[in-house]
């Protein structure tokens, strides 16, 4: 009796969720239906501002291109960038409106300029606009304890409102990897869009650590050791990979800044026809002069770091390997020897890092050894670089690693991580000669920097002659394509040419971005 009770019980849930099937259908379509009229509203208000906002000055319609860049003062290899595209697209179009979206609400606009051209040695020819962002919390990584990757790119999406609602665009370009508002400024903005990414905000390496459950800077150890976490995770993964694809294929123009990064890009937005190759702007021209034979104006071997203290570039790893090269006294005979730290710090959270690294080197011992230099002059990161022998970088899947040019330029050998960028197209051999070493653990760390030591002045010389001679392309000055000289492809154009035609020539990518602008 109870059973056929339940039985009827069900018999009647079910019909009541079937009549109710096709009124919530009718619902939902109705509400979608008010959504799309409503964003279209919005979409034709925005459009009628911008008319209002570009004739109000000058009694004509200017063409307005905005870079979205919340950390424009740091300082960066991203940053540089920045200050490049604008400088260079200035040049092309100096009848333009130039903005940079920003959230350094604590400077103004002319110390942001100043500081570009204190780090970078790059002074802008036009004026630039800052529209400045109260709400860049919104894609602070400590905002979102959990879930980080999904609460930074929702959080993305307002910010890029707040941009939205201030200034309309006619170009939109993405220059730090937010894509989540492409869409954002496609759909509801009406813009051109396009998108210069350094680094995929997912990619499948990280799918892949995830699956493997190995620990990983993104995948903490508490996670692999459950394997129901991990399944969840992976799931996770893979439905933000798929949203992550969707967003980006919204872009228009698509740069990528290294073969590394352009691998994960074609696998995950999967638009390879507007998908190019364009190497960062390395201001490599300014190290020439440092000759290439050692000259030392103190005693022993500087060992420099060049990159922002953000907890990827791994540099509790380099402190680690300084500390076995000296305990271990690997160097037989060895001259003194110092580790300098030289880094931008972007934020509270980048200096706290700092402090972590002072005390590490203080638990290790060799705090008299190890120095931190932050957000120095380019003057006196040229100096370092003169002097320094070895230079380390230690992130593992760099995107390119601009910083790892400019020590090979600079005649440091340079001691990078066996991974990403740096693997596949900076150190890599020069007419069959060696242009630098890699290495991944501590102890290969380590050994290498003995190794290196341990070289004749005359071998280490024959390599700093072949790591300039690499990167020969960086330093053509006369080069006119993209953004600006200081865009190369380097010594990989045909390599590249022969994966993909459509992705080989930079004056593609120029066409692409001047029919973008013109449109």
């Amino acid at each position: 009796m109870a059973a056929a009770e339940g039985v009827w019980s069900l018999c009647n849930l079910l019909r009541f969720l079937n009549s109710l099937f096709f009124p919530g259908l009718i619902v939902c379509g109705t509400l979608c239906v008010c959504l799309v009229i409503v964003l279209w509203g919005i979409r034709l208000l925005l459009q009628r501002k911008k008319k209002l906002v570009s004739t109000r000055k000058t009694g004509k319609n200017q063409m307005v291109i905005a870079f979205f860049h919340p950390y424009c003062n740091a300082g960066g290899g991203g940053e540089r960038v920045l200050w490049c595209a604008l400088r260079a697209l200035q040049k092309k179009y100096p009848e333009a409106v130039y903005v940079v979206y920003t959230g350094d609400v604590n400077v103004s606009g002319q110390q942001i300029l100043e500081g570009a051209f204190r780090r970078f040695n790059i002074r802008l020819i036009h004026p630039v606009q800052f529209v400045f962002l109260r709400k860049r919390y919104l894609v602070e990584d400590s905002l979102y304890p959990h879930f980080t990757l999904l609460g930074q790119s929702l959080g993305s999406v307002f910010l890029g409102w707040e941009a939205l609602m201030q200034c309309v665009p006619d170009v939109y370009i993405d220059s730090m990897g937010y894509a989540f508002t492409l869409p954002l400024f496609k759909y509801i903005g009406g813009c051109q869009v396009g998108s210069y990414v350094h680094y995929p905000t997912i990619s499948t390496d990280m799918l892949s650590i995830v699956k493997n459950q190995n620990v990983g800077l993104n995948n903490t150890a508490f996670i692999t050791r459950n394997p129901f976490l991990s399944k969840v995770k992976l799931i996770y993964y893979y439905l933000f990979a798929f949203i992550y694809g969707l967003v980006g294929s919204c872009s228009d123009v698509v740069m990528v800044n290294s073969s590394w990064t352009l691998n994960h890009i074609l696998s995950l937005w999967k638009v390879g026809n507007c998908t190019n190759i364009v190497y960062p702007p390395c201001d490599v021209q300014t190290f020439l002069d440092i000759p290439l034979h050692e000259k030392k104006t103190t005693p022993g071997h500087l060992l420099v770091s060049v990159g922002q203290f953000r907890p990827e570039k791994n540099h509790p790893l380099q402190i680690r390997a300084f500390a076995k090269l000296l305990n271990k006294k690997m160097v037989e005979s060895s001259p003194s020897l110092k580790l300098v730290l030289i880094g931008g710090c972007r934020n509270k959270d980048d200096e706290l890092r700092v402090n972590q690294l002072r005390r590490l080197s203080e638990d290790l011992g060799v705090q008299e050894y190890v120095e931190f230099k932050i957000n120095i002059p380019f003057d006196e990161l040229k100096n370092y670089l003169s002097e320094a022998t070895i230079g380390l970088h230690t992130m593992w899947n760099e995107h390119f690693g601009i910083g790892v040019v400019e020590c090979m330029a600079a005649g440091t050998i340079i001691l990078a991580h066996n991974s990403g960028g740096p693997k596949l197209d900076i150190v890599v051999p020069h007419e069959g000669d060696i242009t630098g070493f890699l290495a991944e653990s501590e102890e290969g760390y380590a050994e290498t920097m003995a190794h290196i030591l341990s070289m004749s002045a005359e071998k280490r010389l024959q390599i700093r002659k072949s790591a300039r001679a690499s990167h020969g392309a960086f330093c053509t000055p006369h080069m006119n394509i993209l953004f600006s000289h200081e865009y190369s492809q380097a010594p990989y154009a045909n390599k590249r040419r022969k994966k993909n035609k459509s992705l080989s020539c930079l004056w593609n990518v120029k066409n692409r971005l001047s029919g973008l602008i013109n449109f």
